[in-house]
């Protein structure tokens, strides 16, 4: 299972990844970044936006942290409509969750965490170690989408390997 020293790689290549990310579709005018492209959010900036939205919810979850004024999922992909507000938002949440791996001890991934799902209107309890999982699994499927979209618009975010990230060297 893991362990702290894994969730720190994690919030490392989260924060790589998003600036690799976001430096691409900056380079795409608004238009383009608000195109329905297809996906389960419809455009970049509606996935950005939801994925933004999932990692400050879960980081509450975790650390008490201020959650997202937006409750519901169908709402997360228009919570942040600006694009500066949604980057600068990014690079601060980026540096949250790597604040709150750095602050891990394998201990905090130990035992359940329970929350109130309002998706399934009920309190649901897991184990912390899963959902720490689910955080930066839900990260990587919802990058891999943007990517993709990005790439289909033309712009080139960079190579999204594990083993690439300059950190780990």
């Amino acid at each position: 299972m893991i362990a702290a020293d894994w969730c720190r790689t994690m919030a490392r290549y989260n924060a790589w990844q998003n600036d690799s990310l976001y430096g691409a579709a900056d380079a795409l005018d608004d238009a383009a970044r608000r195109a329905d492209r297809g996906a389960f959010f419809g455009s970049i900036h509606g996935t950005l936006a939801h994925l933004l939205w999932g990692d400050s919810l879960w980081l509450h979850r975790f650390t008490g942290s201020p959650a997202p004024d937006v409750a519901t999922i169908a709402e997360s992909a228009r919570w942040v409509s600006d694009w500066r507000d949604l980057c600068h938002r990014r690079t601060d949440l980026d540096a949250r969750l790597m604040a709150w791996t750095d602050g891990m001890a394998d201990a905090d991934l130990d035992g359940d965490l329970t929350w109130r799902s309002v998706v399934l209107g009920r309190d649901l309890s897991r184990p912390r170690r899963v959902l720490a999982m689910h955080v930066f699994n839900h990260q990587t499927h919802h990058r891999g989408q943007v990517h993709a979209m990005l790439t289909a618009a033309g712009a080139r975010p960079a190579d999204t390997d594990l083993i690439l990230m300059p950190s780990l060297g």
